[in-house]
């Protein structure tokens, strides 16, 4: 008989008794906090009569494992610092501008990390996280379909509405919760931690919302903004030539200067009290005096001038007015005050002191965080690539607000930095995945600024804690993206429509094998003749993960990308297109062109190192054997 991992085993048994007790047991130290839960109940005779003996009575024959010991910290620390996208081959040929990084190289270990298939974010970050490969987290995508309707949804977390409500009129009263849940699957390495009694503290990882109940931790990628989406921003303007065309991943709203004065309506989320869902509202007033705007949001007034961005500001959204409302925040952009009036709003984000959905993990630790640093972005994504890529905001522009992120995430690892004490600390920086979209090959000396201030926060981290193991990695890395693919156009004038489709940026769907497979490989470019794509790989996913996995992955050569159309699962009349779009740069290719980087302070056998080989690495520095072939076991 093969007896259960005995943490896993102890999480069973405490998910039985809160089931029964009708609450919910999370905890740093397990034991400790379910001995103060028994005392509690035990002062309760008649609560103890009516629900604690069947407990007991279930959890009996796993006492033995329950209670006998695991391994406890011996206080080691380690800490991992996940930057996103950054690039090996970018590195190389900047040491003498990165020093902390050169240093931390000829101390310990510099090397490339070979990334997932297919090489996207969510989808890298879930095999570190769980030490899964995607055909077992179940995470292939930033967008996922449904395959049935082939309706798209995101791939990292669902929101299920209250099943009970009660009818009062236009409104509906929940009388059960919301539920917020992630769709990855598999064990979180760092939940396996704190079981062993290890203080852990996971700052903004992504594919972490909502975040795991072990720890301290505050969500990243994946947190949706206050409307419920990865980020919709609203562009303010008077320009008859800007109101006409619309914008993906925001809104242009008309708007008129009557006397000095605009009045702006920002848009918040749907109101789930009302039967009709109707969008809430917050009026922003505009009071313009020469190249000064008087801003007015609720009970905030700031001054801003052209050119200028605000610090973030409380938006208060009535759901059923004198009784609730949800709190977001925002921070603008005044781009013009005269002669026309324009002012960009970023998207909605979750206010951290007071957060509409949850951000982390314990509750109270997003407020915390904000009490002492200030307000900070919360929204999974902060930097607004969208509103470059419509022209909304300048290249310069986006810089200064990416600075602003970069900042933010700069005063947050102080913060986290002042208040670890060891034990484990993830970090993640989103700063150089999302400016190397817009900057890569074109922009090198803006895109080095990035990486200068990730090697000043290195320098930081090595001060702060001397004696900790530092392992720095990337998901992916690099390369240009100079032509567009439609993909559904080529299986259309291929004849292969109606048995394949591809929605996401890699994903394809069918349930032909090798006679689509041998075409796409031999598929070249008719304007110069280049191998389109570099690889085909089918999927093997578990039988949990098999109605959401594709059947193959494509990975395109480079300076070859899936088009934006393809993304959405669309079909324009071209077969390739040339990108003349903001994003420049991308990862989304044949995994073997993009590896990610990894530093460590101790030296590291030479060998290909992959991204669940660091889960593995985490878990052995604290005594934890992880399973033959460092992969973990699925939940």
């Amino acid at each position: 008989m093969i007896l259960p991992d005995r943490a896993r085993l102890r999480q069973s048994v405490n998910r039985i008794i809160a089931h029964l007790l009708e609450i919910r047991l999370f905890w740093d130290e397990p034991t400790l906090v379910l001995r103060a839960q028994w005392s509690l109940i035990v002062e309760n005779g008649r609560l103890l009569k009516q629900l604690m003996l069947p407990a007991l009575i279930l959890s009996l024959p796993f006492a033995a494992f329950y209670f006998w010991p695991t391994p406890k910290w011996r206080g080691e620390t380690v800490i991992v610092l996940g930057v996103d996208g950054m690039d090996p081959a970018f590195v190389e040929r900047h040491w003498d501008s990165l020093p902390n990084l050169k240093a931390l190289r000829d101390d310990g270990y510099f090397g490339r990390l070979q990334t997932t298939n297919p090489p996207q974010s969510p989808v890298a970050w879930s095999t570190f996280i769980t030490g899964l490969d995607p055909d077992r987290h179940g995470i292939y995508d930033f967008v996922e379909r449904d395959p049935q309707t082939r309706a798209l949804f995101s791939s990292m977390s669902k929101t299920e509405e209250p099943k009970y409500v009660l009818p009062i009129g236009q409104y509906l009263l929940p009388l059960s919760s919301a539920r917020v849940s992630t769709l990855r699957r598999g064990i979180p390495f760092w939940q396996t931690l704190a079981e062993h009694g290890v203080p852990v503290m996971v700052q903004r990882m992504p594919v972490n919302y909502p975040p795991e109940k072990a720890g301290l931790a505050l969500s990243g990628m994946g947190t949706p903004d206050l409307m419920g989406t990865l980020g919709t921003f609203t562009f303010f303007t008077d320009d008859p030539v800007e109101i006409a065309r619309e914008v993906s991943g925001g809104r242009i709203v008309k708007t008129q200067v009557s006397n000095g004065q605009a009045l702006l309506n920002i848009e918040g989320p749907a109101n789930p009290l009302r039967k009709d869902h109707a969008p809430t509202l917050v009026r922003m007033v505009i009071k313009l005096t020469d190249d000064v705007a008087s801003v007015h949001l609720g009970d905030q007034t700031v001054s801003i001038k052209q050119g200028e961005w605000s610090n973030w500001l409380s938006a208060d959204f009535v759901l059923i007015p004198h009784i609730s409302k949800v709190r977001g925040m925002v921070r603008m952009f005044a781009k013009q005050l005269r002669p026309g009036l324009e002012i960009y709003v970023s998207p909605v984000n979750l206010d951290p002191a007071k957060p509409a959905l949850p951000i982390s993990y314990p509750a109270r630790f997003a407020a915390e965080a904000e009490n002492e640093i200030g307000p900070y972005s919360t929204l999974g994504i902060p930097e607004d690539t969208s509103a470059l890529r419509q022209e909304v905001l300048t290249l310069s522009e986006f810089r200064e607000q990416a600075e602003l992120v970069l900042q933010e995430e700069t005063k947050l690892l102080d913060y986290s930095l002042k208040r670890f004490a060891g034990g484990f600390l993830f970090f993640y920086f989103s700063s150089v995945d999302q400016n190397s979209h817009v900057l890569w090959g074109k922009h090198e000396d803006e895109l080095l600024k990035v990486y200068r201030e990730i090697d000043a926060c290195v320098g930081k981290v090595r001060r702060a804690q001397p004696n900790a193991k530092l392992i720095i990695i990337s998901d992916h890395g690099f390369t240009t993206f100079d032509r567009a693919v439609n993909l559904n156009t080529w299986l259309k004038q291929n004849g292969f429509a109606q048995q394949a489709y591809a929605v996401g940026l890699n994903a394809l769907y069918t349930k032909l094998r090798k006679p689509l497979r041998e075409k796409l490989l031999a598929w070249q470019d008719r304007d110069n003749g280049s191998k389109v794509i570099d690889s085909v790989t089918e999927t093997h996913p578990t039988a949990a993960n098999k109605w959401v996995a594709p059947d193959f992955l494509v990975g395109y050569a480079a300076g070859y990308r899936a088009s934006w159309q393809t993304g959405l699962g669309e079909t324009p009349e071209t077969l390739i297109d040339d990108n003349t779009d903001r994003w420049i740069a991308d990862h989304c290719v044949d995994p073997r062109l993009v590896p990610g980087v990894i530093f460590s302070s101790d030296k590291i056998p030479p060998k290909a190192m992959r991204l669940q080989d660091v889960t593995a690495a985490v878990l052995q520095q604290f005594g934890i054997k992880p399973p033959d072939g460092y992969i973990m076991a699925a939940r």
